[in-house]
């Protein structure tokens, strides 16, 4: 489902469920209210944000992501339904039975795809690229040669300039990156729990304290799409996570990407994604559902 990422980013706010309507009010008063029917992802960025259980309750009856994020825009916690697919137990177990060999065989496309799409985003905004393509020729199965690292050294400086360094803990770009995948985490989180696959069971990302290493593996194509909406919006004068910047990237998960259908948004890619890795953990094939790159003049 393509749907709406709330964002709550004001501080002191109350989030309560009325008549199938999340409503947002300040002091007692109503300030916005949206339908929980159209919400893929609620993202809150606040101090002092208070929930009834009844909101939390009925988002993870939907399979509804809520994200908290902390006050440098990353997120620390997400709730998680225990519920989210009718073959869940089926598919849990087969990814606890997939194969190291499988897992890098997987692992490889995803590789291969973010860097096809880094080069795609380099295109986009007139930068270098053409090194791109034969990076990604490069991968092998489990990327033992750790090609996605050689890949992000050039891309960084290609994209934001020489002095550009990604640090995930400072302002300015970093911060406006962070926001920005803190929605599109929110958005995979939620097609990973639809397809009843854990979170916490990865194909590479193993951070035995990351309790979402699925997640983190299955984002990575889709983060030049993130990175290219933030160069515009730099491009644009943005300096920081302010409203308007909030409310730019809080679309994430609504860009449409290529793909062997058509142009579909991100959030249906992941959708697509997920059941891809499904079937491969039942032994139905191993070729992942993954967006194609951009062309230039899709910018």
């Amino acid at each position: 489902m393509v749907g709406r990422v709330i964002d709550i980013a004001t501080d002191g706010r109350h989030v309560a469920l009325n008549r199938g309507f999340l409503v947002v009010s300040d002091g007692g008063a109503e300030v916005g209210r949206v339908a929980v029917d159209g919400i893929a992802a609620l993202v809150t960025n606040a101090h002092g944000l208070t929930f009834t259980n009844n909101v939390l309750v009925e988002l993870s009856r939907r399979g509804i992501p809520v994200v908290l994020c902390g006050p440098n825009h990353r997120p620390e916690a997400i709730v998680w339904p225990v519920d989210g697919h009718h073959q869940q137990s089926g598919r849990m177990a087969d990814q606890i039975a997939a194969s190291t060999p499988l897992k890098k065989r997987l692992w490889a496309q995803i590789v291969r795809a973010k860097i096809l799409a880094q080069g795609a985003t380099l295109a986009a905004v007139g930068a270098r690229h053409a090194g791109f393509q034969l990076l990604s020729r490069k991968v092998r199965s489990g990327d033992p040669d750790n090609v996605e690292a050689e890949a992000a050294r050039r891309y960084w400086p290609l994209l934001f300039g020489p002095e550009f360094r990604r640090d995930r803990d400072d302002p300015g770009i970093n911060g406006l990156l962070n926001y920005g995948y803190a929605v599109l985490r929110a958005g995979v989180a939620r097609a990973v729990m639809a397809g009843g696959l854990h979170p916490g069971i990865g194909l590479m990302h193993a951070n035995r304290g990351n309790p979402m290493v699925l997640v983190d593996d299955l984002m990575e194509p889709f983060r030049p799409a993130v990175d290219l909406e933030v160069w515009r919006l730099v491009r644009e004068g943005a300096a920081g996570v302010d409203t308007a910047a909030k409310t730019a990237l809080a679309r994430a998960m609504v860009l449409d990407l290529p793909t062997a259908q058509g142009l579909s948004p991100v959030m249906t890619c992941a959708e697509r994604l997920v059941a891809s890795l499904a079937r491969a953990h039942a032994g139905e094939g191993e070729d992942l559902a993954l967006p194609l790159p951009r062309l230039p003049l899709e910018g």
